[in-house]
């Protein structure tokens, strides 16, 4: 099974793409197609998997996978020292896991997800909602927070049908 930071690594590479020479000849990339596909016949958004995190705690990340083959939403949440997965299926709304963080790696990028939320005076829910006001026709598949130069950023990267779009939100 793929990890969650690699297949987040395996997406977002394919949508850096999306501005190269070689992009139509990766447009029938495998994961950027499973999740088109995927998310063609929900009307579940990231800013709704958001709204449903904040029941464990507040939404650090979260993004649309595909876990063994079925659509879901992992959203991170912290509260407190801890850190939580919260992951809700796409079709109900309803939060189908939570599990602790205990993984050293994704502890750390949890931790990192927490600086910079520290940081922000918009919400991740808010940055969503202005990334597809700026991209109309365009979905939010992920939503990671960070620090550039002391900044709380939002990475965020959209979809629309197979094309992929990353942008950078202000959190500040």
């Amino acid at each position: 099974m793929m990890s969650r930071a690699l297949r987040f690594f395996v997406f977002v590479a394919a949508a850096g793409l999306a501005g190269s020479a070689d992009w139509p000849a990766l447009a029938q990339d495998d994961e950027i197609e499973a999740m088109a596909n995927a998310l063609k016949d929900t009307n579940f958004t990231l800013q709704d998997g958001l709204k449903a995190g904040e029941r464990e705690g507040q939404p650090i990340s979260a993004q649309f996978e595909i876990d063994d083959g079925k659509l879901q939403v992992s959203i991170y949440t912290t509260k407190g020292d801890d850190f939580t997965e919260v992951v809700a299926d796409p079709k109900t709304g309803a939060i189908v896991k939570t599990e602790k963080i205990t993984d050293t790696d994704e502890l750390n990028d949890a931790a990192d997800q927490k600086a910079a939320m520290a940081k922000a005076k918009t919400s991740l829910q808010g940055a969503a909602d202005a990334a597809v006001k700026e991209n109309a026709g365009f979905r939010v598949v992920s939503i990671f927070p960070d620090l550039r130069d002391g900044h709380a950023i939002a990475e965020v990267t959209l979809l629309q049908g197979t094309t992929p779009k990353k942008v950078v939100e202000k959190l500040d």
